[in-house]
């Protein structure tokens, strides 16, 4: 599923791959924990997470793995430390099954992207 055409997030779940729902249902609930203040919408075809009308956090099931999309560069520079050795993009974290996804260190990102306001995008 590279790209969906659901118009809400739980269609978007539905459409999921069985093997994947439950730790994207599992994304999706520790998003809504740590991310208050931010709606809930499509965009671009998946799941995003947006304050202020700007989205700030993202995930999808892309065909080879699923997708963890931070769009803050001051969060990902903060957290240089630990994301060294990831599979990463310029702000995709990708984990190629679901468990190898590391729900302590995206619940860190979270709150880190939670915690403030803005800070600068990585123009992806």
């Amino acid at each position: 599923m590279v790209h969906s055409n659901a118009a809400d997030v739980d269609g978007y779940l539905a459409d999921v791959p069985e093997g994947r729902r439950r730790a994207l249902v599992r994304l999706r609930e520790l998003c809504r924990a740590e991310l208050t203040g931010f709606d809930e919408v499509m965009a671009y075809g998946m799941p995003a997470y947006e304050r202020a009308g700007a989205a700030e956090i993202a995930f999808a099931s892309q065909k080879q793995y699923i997708s963890f999309y931070l769009m803050r560069g001051d969060v990902l520079a903060a957290f240089e430390d630990r994301l060294a050795g990831q599979d990463m993009g310029k702000s995709c974290l990708r984990f190629r099954t679901p468990e190898r996804m590391d729900f302590g260190l995206l619940r860190d990102l979270l709150r880190a992207t939670a915690a403030e306001p803005g800070g600068s995008t990585t123009g992806e």
